[in-house]
């Protein structure tokens, strides 16, 4: 979503909050702005507060990891931090399943190899030191040349950094070329500065007696110093230690810091469904962790002594009950000469069907992206997650268009939710608490526009397609190779599952997370490995043989360049839960039909990377040479009425073979949705013949029903 820039000014207004103040950028300077790294975002403690935030740089690969013994690696002693956590609950007399859940929702048991949260958090416990973190982040940024990170960015097509398209996705309207003035860099504020959410770290070493470096650095007094926060929070409320988990739901409810009752409580209540249902993961490290389920009911008016403000939702709200969920509108204004922002309005499903659902990530901070949201020369989106406790904000009425796909087909017929995060640093910004309140949201979504939960439905930004040529090499990449698509739709209620026999003609890419470490690159330094770390990823190679080349795309490498192990090259890469229709075995390998290529993805049995599929698949017609393949689903010609500019139907460059067969997602009709007006009264929708949504690639792509056959795959 946000992109990054250097027009960042400190400072923190009464409330507390840390606030990183923009000089004000219209959508033409986004584009243009010169990118670089400047600070790491932090969670609000307060009201909304405007903020430019910045992707960080990519965290040394070759750092030690967090919490392991001097001369052992870190996949040794896999019961090391399970026995932290016995030995910190046991010494500040917490219960262990509280103190086990506690961390699930805040990190997945995960150290982040070291790196800083959203929020400026350290380690599994998420002890946040946000002066430490802002410092780290100015210091790395001081040394990234600014014209090397605007090359990264648009090489690699950051979140609506690329400047190849309209991020409204239509070229009918202008945008306002106006640049943008400069302002100075300040320094980070001071630890006293910060609000005392975000300097939790602190008080666990008064606590603990523990120095601050320990508690970042080391997994064990980290846990200790969570242990420690978590009875001193039971102290507070006036509640003595016990032995008993239903005894700790405000402890639990204070711990992330939320502003809202109603945050704290989602928070708390997640916490203890992870306590009554059990959990166990492998870090990031090879660290095994597990909680047993045991069954708890805990004393929920034990809330009531955090004296947090308790707001009533707002009725425009359409958020579960089960989530904590606030209405902050993108603005609809008229700009002048025709110009508005920042979305449109529009009645759907009665106009247009929903579809799909585009999962996002913000490449920023919470606060920048409540501020660019409200902005109405930006572009908007219907939702965003917090991370620290998985709050939502609704920006956008369901019904209608946000401008936050970059391809104004699928927003006509789609609704996006931004995560707060960065694809390149997965457990740092990734938490248990936002996974499953934004599976909450999609589950109500689905129910309520009848979406299907699967992965032709529910659409990562990554997947979307370039309209044309043009904008296929700037198409977003978020949320990346690290978002874990299996834990995701397990929260879902729709795991990955076989559902053919071993000869199945499909596949559904479905790799162990946890075990599944293909190595990436250019997470900080271009060419600088990634550090290692689980993937929904596989990549694809040109032979069964894993010195093969990749397979090449022509439409994200335009002029012959090759595939690479980039974290943002999607080139080459299938992710899980995505279909695709199987053109070989041999081996441990298996080959799918992939941009017109046969492209291997290694599979053994003992460590399967997908698991066989039945489903509805697309081959040329009889006579055919090619299969012509479209970024977006638009009428033909003769359907649009006088008045509505005839959108152009152009299939993209990639050559499909006719005999080959690609895995289809969905039927859709074709439709243009004409809205460059302020008032949707004069917004058209035209509709047209039959397309079929197919996998074509990473991502997916269209083609008319007329040219293709569909059958069933089945095995």
């Amino acid at each position: 979503m946000p992109w990054s820039t250097d027009l960042i000014q400190w400072s923190v207004p009464p409330g507390g909050t840390l606030v990183r103040s923009p000089v004000p950028l219209t959508r033409r300077t986004v584009v243009a702005a010169t990118a670089v790294a400047v600070a790491l975002p932090l969670l609000s403690s307060g009201p909304p507060a405007a903020a430019v935030g910045a992707a960080p740089p990519g965290r040394s690969p070759g750092a030690a990891a967090v919490g392991a013994p001097p001369g052992r690696s870190p996949g040794d002693d896999t019961g090391r931090l399970q026995a932290a956590f016995a030995d910190a609950a046991e010494q500040h007399g917490v219960p262990e399943s509280v103190l086990l859940g506690v961390s699930y929702l805040q990190s997945r048991w995960d150290g982040h190899q070291g790196a800083p949260s959203v929020s400026g958090g350290y380690g599994p416990m998420h002890l946040t030191d946000a002066a430490t973190a802002l410092a780290e982040q100015a210091e790395q940024a001081e040394q990234a040349e600014q014209a090397e990170q605007a090359e990264q960015a648009e090489e690699n097509g950051e979140h609506l950094a690329h400047g190849h398209a309209d991020p409204r996705g239509d070229e009918a309207r202008p945008l306002d070329p106006e640049p943008a003035a400069h302002a100075p860099r300040h320094a980070a504020p001071r630890a006293d500065e910060l609000p005392a959410a975000l300097n939790t770290l602190a008080h666990a070493a008064e606590l603990t007696g523990l120095t601050p470096e320990e508690l970042r650095t080391a997994e064990a007094a980290n846990i200790r110093g969570g242990a420690a926060l978590l009875a001193d929070a039971q102290r507070a409320l006036g509640r003595g230690a016990s032995d008993d988990p239903a005894d700790w739901y405000g402890a639990v409810a204070a711990y992330a810091g939320a502003d809202t009752r109603e945050a704290a409580e989602v928070f708390a209540d997640d916490v203890y469904d992870v306590i009554n249902s059990g959990a166990q993961h492998v870090t990031s490290e090879g660290q095994r962790v597990t909680l047993g389920p045991s069954a708890v009911t805990p004393d929920t008016s034990a809330a009531d002594a955090l004296g947090l403000p308790s707001r009533p939702r707002d009725p425009d709200v359409e958020c579960p009950r089960t989530v904590s969920c606030t209405w902050l509108p993108a603005p609809y204004q008229e700009l002048g000469d025709g110009d508005y922002g920042n979305h449109d309005q529009a009645d759907r499903p009665r106009s247009q069907p929903v579809e799909t659902i585009v999962i996002h990530d913000t490449e920023a901070t919470w606060d920048t992206t409540l501020d660019l949201v409200q902005d109405p020369t930006y572009v908007s989106w219907h939702y965003s997650l917090r991370s620290s406790d998985g709050h939502i904000a609704q920006h956008v009425a369901t019904e209608d268009v946000g401008w936050h796909a970059g391809n104004w087909f699928t927003n006509a017929g789609s609704i996006g939710l931004e995560h707060e995060g960065f694809l390149t640093d997965p457990d740092a910004w990734y938490t248990e608490a936002m996974y499953r309140t934004s599976a909450r949201l999609v589950r109500y979504l689905a129910r309520a526009y009848d979406i299907p939960l699967d992965r032709a439905h529910i659409l990562g930004h990554d997947n979307v397609q370039g309209p044309v040529d043009a904008n296929v090499p700037g198409m977003h990449t978020d949320p990346g190779p690290y978002w874990d698509w299996a834990h995701y739709f397990d929260l879902l209620g729709a795991p990955f599952r076989p559902t053919a026999g071993p000869e199945g003609g499909l596949v559904t890419i479905a790799p162990d997370y946890a075990t599944h470490t293909p190595g990436f690159t250019d997470c900080g330094a271009e060419g600088e490995p990634c550090a290692p770390h689980g993937s929904s990823a596989v990549r694809l190679h040109t032979a069964p043989d894993p010195e093969a080349p990749l397979v090449s795309d022509p439409g994200t490498h335009p002029g012959g360049g090759a595939s690479s192990d980039g974290v943002n090259d999607v080139g080459a890469r299938a992710t899980a839960g995505q279909r695709f229709a199987v053109a070989g075995r041999e081996g441990d390998w298996t080959a799918i039909w992939y941009l017109g290529q046969r492209a291997w993805f290694h599979n053994p049995a003992d460590a399967p990377t997908a698991v066989p599929a039945r489903g509805w698949v697309v081959t040329g017609r009889d006579g055919a040479g090619t299969i012509p393949v479209y970024g977006r689903a638009y009428p033909e010609a003769a359907a649009y009425p006088e008045g509505v500019p005839v959108q152009p139907v152009v299939p993209l460059s990639y050559t499909i073979p006719a005999d080959q067969e690609y895995a289809v997602g969905m039927r859709t009709d074709s439709r243009y949705y004409w809205a460059v007006s302020f008032d949707p009264a004069q917004h058209t929708v035209v509709r047209g013949e039959a397309y079929y949504q197919i996998q074509l690639g990473h991502r997916v792509a269209y083609v008319r029903a007329a040219d293709v056959e569909l059958r069933r795959s089945e095995h």
